[in-house]
């Protein structure tokens, strides 16, 4: 017995000390990789913080591009409850123009954008976890015989947008209605197209990258019709072709001479999402895949040392802006998953990005820092001194998207 505890005993010591030590180095390893935040614990956080609020972000405007409140935005919700509009918000991100093909005192009115974008991106994420409690929750909140009864203009790329929440719902296998839904807005998007086949909901301002191809891309991921992706093509050509300056970054508009990073980020995460499914075969692919990687290499050159970027992407003493930021990663990362991007280099500026956004992510799964609604300007203040919120689902959506594309390449 002696001779065993004069071998053995230290061990008793050791092994213990050993064991703790490589436990705590598994968390450094873990905490190393993802910061204070892994995809799937920030994105559950974010979900959760959705599926508690009681009333949808709801959008309302008139077209001339004179919004309610000249741009200036409202709370705003509609009860989940009764489906009843109780308050509105007058916002737009674009800028003043008139859009060719829409009545000029059209109203746009329905659920807002961003609601359906953080809807999207919660499905998505819920279906990558393998969460089937967690969908059915989504389902419920975004049930057809709830959102029907909610006004929906169809008659801008803002609402139209909605259907791509109730076609990623039909995907997940929650029900044949959604597909219905979803499919209304898609096709009512492309009725009496203007001449050349172009929808007559295109203005060409930078968002409607987003937009019109997540739309679009969504009933094709639905009905398999190649009809919408080439369609989709010829509108993301025209946009490359008339909108992306000469160092692959994209002005918030005519009125607006400057990088605005949401505005940037809808087109990457548009030009990304488009190219996720487009084939090498369609004729727009090639000036498409060119776009995209022009603006990825120029998003590569102004990320900021804590991986993200600012408000005005050239611009480096503008503050950090979460959402673009957000949007930015995620654009990346889908070019990583899809060999589109050097992993190697891009997968590093995406865990920059990834750590830098969980340092702005409230426990109680708020991103901070994201920018409110932006119209366009000529006054580079009007971009500098915008107001910056904490929880507002231009914020929450694309984080939840980043997270998905990080946990489901």
């Amino acid at each position: 017995m002696k001779a065993y505890w004069r071998i053995k005993g230290p061990l008793l010591f050791v092994l213990p000390a050993l064991f703790i030590g490589l436990a705590v180095l598994s968390c450094c390893s873990r905490t190393d990789e993802w910061g204070r935040y892994s995809p799937q614990e920030a994105g559950r956080l974010v979900i959760e913080e959705l599926l508690s609020r009681t009333e949808f972000m709801m959008l309302l405007y008139q077209e001339q591009g004179a919004n309610l409140e000249s741009g200036s935005e409202q709370e705003q919700g509609a009860n989940l409850e009764s489906g009843s509009e109780q308050k509105q918000e007058a916002e737009s991100e674009s800028g003043s123009e008139q859009e060719p093909g829409i009545n000029e005192n059209s109203l746009v009115f329905g659920i807002h954008y961003a609601e359906a974008c953080a809807g999207f991106g919660a499905v998505r994420l819920a279906d990558a976890l393998k969460d089937s409690a967690l969908l059915e929750r989504l389902a419920q909140r975004y049930a057809v015989e709830r959102t029907d009864t909610i006004p929906n203009s169809a008659n801008h790329v803002d609402v139209n947008v909605y259907g791509i929440l109730p076609l990623e719902l039909y995907r997940v296998g929650t029900g044949e209605a959604f597909r219905e839904q979803g499919l209304r807005y898609v096709d009512g998007q492309w009725e009496d197209p203007l001449p050349g086949g172009m929808t007559r909901q295109v203005r060409f301002w930078i968002d409607d990258i987003w937009m019109i191809a997540s739309l679009q891309i969504q009933a094709y991921r639905v009905t398999g019709e190649a009809e919408y992706l080439e369609r989709t093509a010829r509108v993301a050509a025209a946009y490359l072709d008339k909108l992306q300056q000469p160092n692959g970054l994209f002005y918030h508009g005519t009125d607006g001479p400057f990088f605005w990073g949401r505005g940037n980020g809808w087109v990457a995460s548009g030009l990304a999402e488009l190219l996720t499914e487009l084939p090498q075969s369609d004729p727009h692919y090639s000036a498409i895949l060119e776009g995209y990687s022009r603006m990825m290499k120029a998003l590569l050159r102004h990320q900021g040392e804590d991986g993200l970027w600012g408000q005005l992407i050239d611009h480096p003493e503008s503050f950090r802006e979460t959402s673009g930021s957000a949007m930015f990663g995620y654009a990346m990362q889908v070019g990583v998953n899809r060999g589109l991007l050097p992993r190697r280099l891009y997968g590093r500026a995406v865990e920059r990005a990834w750590k830098g956004l969980g340092k702005y992510l409230n426990e109680d799964g708020t991103l901070r820092e994201v920018c409110v609604g932006t119209g366009q300007s000529t006054d580079i203040n009007h971009y500098l001194t915008r107001p910056r919120v904490a929880g507002d689902l231009h914020g929450q959506a694309p984080l939840l998207w980043f997270a998905y594309s990080l946990i489901a390449p």
